[in-house]
């Protein structure tokens, strides 16, 4: 034999070796599993967002895995389990942030933030945002990617009684998420907060257990609230945001130019989300009137005043970071 035939034969000898072994030798990097946990439908634009536009971004060297409605983790417990290191990715708010990190509850007090621009320029534009947002990376070893806007929450309401004032929530059961900043939130309105779980909600209102619940219009429609409704009150309480956030633990398995790319890639999918919830606001007034609920305005400037007055006398505000406040207000 020649040298060469010689070569080729050991060659083969050798994969077959390793074949009977159960051997098969990797020459490609393992893939980064990234799961994501969301109460939210698999149908709402949040998790469209980040499935379309973030996930097909990160498929070069990761792997991603959602999970809705609350099947993997409990709603408010997905940021407990980020910083642990037992999920890699999750939508958060600044209610369930400030649960831990009570500074974190400025951004949970009615209006404070005006719209989508105003939430945009205060976490995208300014130092606030990078002051936050080390804060909860420091504390709790979790990155947020990037802030979208959830949509202004409004009042939706099972009962027919017109409400222009916070005086006429007197009384009503309005659900809540089960965070205190959130409970704080539904007494400020005016009304008698009752803790739920988001995925109760629907049967809750159907069977009267609670008369209302607040969320933004997009939400409002893909839950199919309005089938178990009669009217909705345009508080525009709270220009809402979530967060798409990733543990550490996992982002830390990104090389440099990994890195790069899943933060574009958030980035991207938070802009999509927030496009596409304020064009959606746009036209929803009419899908519910078309269903036959009462749309209206009440007085907002005495939500405002009522609001703003019970947060500034709160335990909360002693807590808000020093001029943080004038900070935000002065962003225009």
């Amino acid at each position: 034999m020649n040298s060469i035939t010689k070569r080729s034969l050991l060659a083969g000898f050798g994969a077959s070796a390793l074949a009977v072994s159960g051997f098969t030798p990797s020459f490609a990097a393992e893939k980064i599993h990234l799961r994501f946990s969301t109460p939210a439908t698999e149908t709402d634009l949040r998790s469209k967002g980040v499935m379309e536009v973030f996930a097909p971004a990160v498929a070069g060297f990761a792997t991603y895995e959602p999970s809705y409605n609350a099947t993997l983790f409990k709603q408010g417990t997905e940021i407990i389990a980020q910083a642990r290191g037992n999920l890699e990715m999750a939508l958060t708010s600044a209610q369930e942030i400030a649960k831990i990190i009570p500074a974190w509850s400025i951004f949970t007090a009615g209006y404070l933030l005006r719209d989508a621009e105003h939430q945009r320029k205060v976490f995208d534009e300014s130092d606030i945002g990078k002051e936050m947002y080390g804060m909860v990376e420091s504390k709790l070893n979790v990155k947020l990617l990037c802030v979208m806007y959830f949509g202004k929450r409004h009042l939706n309401l099972r009962t027919d009684k017109k409400v222009m004032t916070p005086a006429d929530l007197k009384g009503v059961k309005l659900r809540m998420p089960g965070t205190d900043a959130w409970q704080f939130l539904g007494k400020a309105l005016g009304a008698s907060p009752t803790p739920m779980a988001f995925t109760e909600v629907y049967t809750g209102l159907q069977t009267g257990a609670i008369d209302g619940q607040d969320n933004p219009l997009p939400t409002d429609k893909d839950k199919k609230f309005y089938e178990v409704t009669k009217q909705i009150i345009l508080t525009g309480h709270l220009a809402d945001m979530n967060f798409l956030s990733i543990s550490k633990k996992a982002w830390n398995q990104f090389d440099d130019a990994q890195k790069v790319t899943v933060q574009n890639a958030a980035d991207a999918a938070c802009k999509k989300i927030s496009d596409d919830v304020e064009k959606k606001e746009a036209e929803l007034v009419q899908f519910f009137k078309d269903k036959g609920l009462k749309v209206y305005k009440p007085d907002v400037e005495a939500f405002r005043t009522r609001v703003q007055k019970m947060y500034s006398e709160s335990q909360y505000a002693k807590d808000w970071p020093k001029g943080m406040l004038e900070r935000v207000n002065a962003i225009k």
